[in-house]
């Protein structure tokens, strides 16, 4: 392998890693927000507000730094992706717009507090469902002639995108359900364990359904996963899922409060092996790699230099960060 294949390869781990450290960092905030309106007061919203407000902004660095690594080391695969996602990734930038303002606003409010509620609700909302769509539309492939995206605006709009919105609903508001659990007490710790009871035979579910119609809208995938010896040295990731699963089912019985959240973290980690399995090396799906839509080698050591300093940095923050609220949230005193 050469060296040019080797950078090609450290940017695909950088990129997807920042994606994948969003899906996890800023996947159980939504989460909170897509449980907001069926929290049992007002009073639990508040305490379910405040184990986010101290991490939240700087949870979405992870997203701005993941579509910054693709556009400077996939250019070609930033200039399909944009157009072909362009509708869903607009909702989605504007319900993360309308959330934060919703989330910034909603303490200063009094009479007007429960429209900041509805969009802080909303917007949670969308920008999941538009995350899902976007992930659906991007496993069933994109119309590539050339180096252009040729498909039509819709073309991202079909029943299994919105499928894997619903899908990605449900396994964001098991997160936000599992952290509340870490990071509540009481009442509203009890009603956060029913719901991610619930919660997590939906996912098995959805995950489940997502598994097996994925292969059937592509063939190589199909193959991928289902011929020998493959389905021997892949049999382990279905296992594991199951294993895992059984294991935050019983956490959940016996009361624990990290592990359940370190669990569902997991469940989400072995989902993402799962798509990298049945996509790689393709970028753009079916018809790009990684190696065609990657820049000039002398452009990703450019920009590798400062990834070496900027991914620590992040990282560390982020560590500090959350060492420094890393307590219970009650309604009265916050953090402590």
């Amino acid at each position: 392998m050469d060296e040019g294949s080797l950078l090609t390869l450290a940017w695909v781990g950088i990129v997807g890693f920042s994606v994948f450290m969003y899906v996890l960092m800023d996947g159980f905030d939504l989460g909170i927000g897509i449980l907001y309106p069926f929290a049992r007061s007002e009073e639990d919203r508040d305490v379910m507000m405040n184990t986010v407000a101290p991490v939240w902004d700087f949870n979405e660095t992870w997203l701005v730094l993941g579509g910054a690594g693709l556009f400077a080391a996939f250019p070609i695969a930033y200039a399909v992706v944009l157009p072909a996602m362009y509708l869903p990734l607009l909702v989605m930038l504007i319900a993360l717009v309308f959330r934060g303002v919703a989330f910034e606003l909603r303490f200063k409010a009094r009479s007007s507090r429960h429209w900041w509620n509805t969009a802080f609700f909303l917007g949670s909302l969308l920008a999941t469902v538009a995350q899902g769509v976007v992930l659906g539309a991007f496993i069933q492939g994109i119309h590539v002639e050339g180096r252009d995206f040729a498909g039509g605006m819709f073309d991202w709009l079909t029943p299994f995108s919105l499928f894997c919105g619903a899908a990605l609903v449900a396994g964001y508001a098991l997160l936000g359900a599992t952290w509340l659990i870490w990071r509540t007490v009481g009442p509203l710790q009890d009603w956060c364990y029913r719901v991610a009871r619930g919660l997590m035979i939906a996912v098995l579910v959805l995950i489940a359904a997502v598994s097996l119609w994925t292969p059937l809208i592509d063939a190589d995938i199909a193959a991928r996963w289902f011929s020998l010896p493959n389905i021997l040295l892949l049999a382990p990731v279905p296992l594991m899922t199951a294993a895992l699963a059984f294991a935050l089912w019983r956490s959940l019985d016996e009361g624990r409060e990290v592990l359940p959240f370190a669990l569902s973290m997991s469940l989400f980690a072995l989902s993402y092996l799962g798509l990298a399995v049945s996509l790689w090396p393709m970028l753009i799906p079916p018809s790009i790699t990684v190696w065609q839509a990657a820049a000039p080698p002398e452009t990703q050591v450019f920009l590798l230099i400062g990834m070496a300093f900027l991914i620590p940095a992040i990282l560390l923050y982020t560590a500090y960060t959350y060492w420094v609220f890393r307590g219970k949230v009650t309604g009265s005193s916050g953090y402590h």
